[in-house]
């Protein structure tokens, strides 16, 4: 770390005890940012460091519901607006029994650089409760969704913030969240909310873009090193969204995907996941992946194991924060990985991160690998604001675009500061500069 840069962590951390997921991610772009100070030194005399870490807006509030038991049911929900520099306040909401204030800062957090990178006019913001939907009733997580949206409409807005989902926030809560807005101001904004259904306002593409801009950038990592994804063994942990597509855009390109999981254990199907099966259990019948062996005998189920020491040439953390640890790292490598990209936000622990790096392996960040998903949203946004709707292929094309410019400015980057190669370094440089020089030009607000 920096020793211009480590007073600064240290202060984070004292004014915000007991988030260490937030510390996790303000440390691991802070001891990127030492050579930045130096180019541009009116970064330190508008402590702009210091005022990015700090958000704009904390909004804490509570869910009171009631279960079909008619029984009084409260939860917590959070808006953390992080920075506005760029644009209204963007990211997903998270419905999950962990979140708490430090899980919401840290994706917040994360958010500000991922959607500079993107390109597009949005700030960085994200939000959610510790209600869990798994195990709810359709109408329970209707009532709970109504209710939340209740506190947090006066706070949203296309030109103010613009949620989106996230773990446990789909389809189906996005369409009742907003019902609740709609009912709640008498406005059709469509652009208030994104990743909504086709028929009403959603954009083709958001559903898969996620997945699918991970694996252009994948692409693009090994494109540099002269290589491709054809034939390439794939791990992908977790079975929701960015995992199913990302499955499905890896075997698009010939890869061949073996394994992917879900909270409960790891699945291995040595001739090759069948994508039709998973999309069946997980997203129409929200069932759990070890089910998938009673309809293909041949795979493999193992309870609560971890997929990372299935041997790979390609892994994708897309499950959660934390997943892939420093020893998982080293069985990677040991088994063969050359490419690790992260689909989900903050999936490898600092450890495991320093071991990607000293490998010299294609290791692709999550703010930058996962960008597609927040990137297709503003195109949603874009067609909501002048009443259009694009075609599949137009609007994928446009994903891989961005996701293209994306790692051709993280790559640059990190060769202009002396670090070829490091994704983590280039993206974090990249994403903050963007919105450092932003914040200079807006003055003191």
């Amino acid at each position: 770390m920096d020793e211009k840069v480590d007073p600064i962590l240290q202060e984070v951390i004292a004014r915000n005890p007991g988030e260490s997921e937030f510390h996790q991610a303000v440390r691991e772009v802070l001891e990127t940012l030492g050579p930045v100070l130096v180019k541009y030194p009116e970064f330190a005399r508008h402590k702009i460091i210091e005022r990015i870490c700090e958000p704009e807006r904390q909004i804490i509030f509570r869910v009171p519901w009631q279960d079909d038991k008619g029984q009084v049911q409260i939860n917590r929900g959070f808006r953390v607006e992080f920075n506005s520099a760029l644009g209204p306040y963007k990211g997903g909401l998270r419905f999950r029994a962990s979140v708490y204030l430090g899980i919401i800062k840290f994706l917040g957090f994360e958010q500000i650089f991922k959607n500079a990178l993107t390109g597009m006019p949005i700030g960085g913001g994200k939000g959610g409760s510790d209600f869990d939907p798994k195990g709810k009733s359709n109408d329970e997580i209707m009532r709970f969704c109504q209710s939340f949206m209740t506190e947090l409409y006066r706070h949203l807005g296309e030109y103010t913030d613009v949620p989106a989902g996230d773990i446990g926030v789909g389809g189906r809560e996005i369409g009742y969240l907003f019902g609740q807005y709609k009912r709640i101001t008498n406005r059709y904004e469509s652009g208030v909310l994104t990743g909504k259904g086709l028929e009403w306002g959603g954009s083709l593409v958001r559903t898969e873009a996620t997945g699918y801009g991970l694996i252009f950038f994948v692409r693009e990592m090994l494109k540099v090193r002269g290589d491709d994804l054809a034939g390439k063994t794939c791990v992908v942990s977790g079975s929701g969204n960015v995992a199913i597509y990302a499955i499905e855009k890896l075997q698009e390109l010939g890869a061949r995907v073996i394994a992917c999981s879900d909270s409960d254990g790891v699945l291995l199907d040595e001739q090759g996941i069948d994508l039709e099966i998973v999309k069946q259990l997980k997203e129409k019948e929200r069932r759990r992946i070890g089910e998938y062996t009673t309809l293909r005998k041949h795979a493999h189920y193992r309870a609560k194991g971890t997929i990372w020491d299935i041997p790979c040439q390609v892994a994708l953390p897309c499950a959660t924060q934390n997943e892939l640890t420093g020893k998982d790292a080293n069985t990677l490598l040991k088994n063969g990985c050359i490419a690790v990209a992260e689909g989900a936000n903050m999936p490898t622990t600092p450890e495991g991160a320093r071991t990607f790096l000293a490998a010299k392996i294609a290791y692709g960040p999550g703010k930058a690998a996962n960008a597609g998903g927040v990137a297709t949203s503003a195109l949603e946004m874009q067609q909501n604001a002048c009443r259009d709707a694009w075609t599949f292929d137009y609007t994928q094309q446009k994903l891989e675009a961005i996701m293209k410019e994306i790692h051709r400015l993280c790559h640059q980057t990190a060769e202009e500061f002396g670090m070829p190669g490091n994704y983590v370094i280039g993206a974090n440089i990249a994403g903050f500069l963007k919105v450092a020089k932003a914040m200079v030009a807006l003055g003191l607000v």
